[in-house]
């Protein structure tokens, strides 16, 4: 009970320092789950950040292929040196999570290690369902393995739409490394190619293209909305979805100003909307 005690503090320490939403979303959820929910969550926030720690793609890829390791039985050392690693798999083991979406969130993340584009919406709708989305729906599955099928639908759509927000708060970081996440399908649309966003000159058409890619956003959200009510047993499962609104509708207004200046998503403001979320029962 210590030992694991003790890997669920540093679990909730890691996210603190790295994804505050999903921190406070473990506070909010039932106690008796929050471990499982902290170390899944953690281990979520070291593939996905693995871009900002390495310089080159090939360790970017090594730190990604120690996890599949892991996951695979193959990883070396003892993952109990790791507390993180220690807490997922007994997440997995307590909570039956399925090893092949875990594996497809870390190879989704290799896409992050690099400078490709996403070819049309489809191709980010894939990308988001094997890491927002599945991160959701692995997250339901630790609240209650009984209520987190009727919840898939919602948690795919809702996956898309908080990717978008997340990206576009990203927009500035992104642009200084060549990073584009808007499909160039909807950067077609607007006359703009990857060369012209990341270069910020064309503001008309990259405010276009911004709009465009939040309103795409905001379809995925009415979706999640409207795929019927989630069980309030998983429903802390869906609260870092709480900003996402906010930020789309952000983007949109601000246009261009979005790549150049960022979006200000202070803290205690996604604080308020989390706790606002929990008692609405509406993310």
């Amino acid at each position: 009970m210590a030992e694991a005690n003790a890997t669920q503090q540093v679990c909730l320490e890691t996210l603190r320092e790295t994804d505050r939403d999903r921190y406070l979303a473990c506070l909010l959820s039932p106690e008796n789950k929050r471990g499982a929910l902290a170390a899944l969550y953690a281990f979520n926030a070291e593939i996905a950040r693995v871009r900002d720690v390495v310089r080159e793609p090939l360790p970017g890829e090594i730190r990604l292929q120690w996890w599949r390791d892991l996951l695979e039985g193959g990883a070396q050392g003892d993952p109990g040196g790791n507390p993180v690693a220690a807490g997922l798999l007994a997440a997995i083991d307590a909570h039956h999570l399925p090893h092949k979406t875990l594996l497809d969130m870390i190879d989704a993340r290799i896409f992050d290690l690099y400078d490709d584009v996403l070819e049309d919406r489809h191709a980010l709708e894939g990308y988001a369902g094997e890491t927002a989305s599945a991160l959701i729906q692995l997250a339901s599955l630790i609240l209650s393995p009984n209520d987190a099928p009727r919840s898939a639908e919602a948690a795919g759509h809702a996956g898309v739409a908080q990717a978008i927000a997340g990206s576009i708060l990203l927009l500035p970081i992104h642009q200084r490394r060549g990073q584009l996440y808007i499909p160039l399908d909807i950067l077609a649309a607007t006359g703009l190619d990857r060369i012209a966003f990341l270069s910020g000159e064309d503001k008309p058409r990259i405010a276009a293209a911004v709009e465009a890619f939040a309103g795409l956003g905001m379809e995925h959200l009415a979706k999640a909305r409207g795929a019927g009510p989630v069980p309030p047993a998983v429903f802390p499962a869906f609260l870092p979805l709480a900003s996402t609104e906010a930020v789309l509708k952000r983007a949109k207004r601000m246009g261009a100003d979005t790549l150049s200046q960022g979006i200000n998503n202070a803290q205690w403001r996604r604080q308020l909307r989390m706790l606002q979320a929990v008692m609405r029962k509406r993310f």
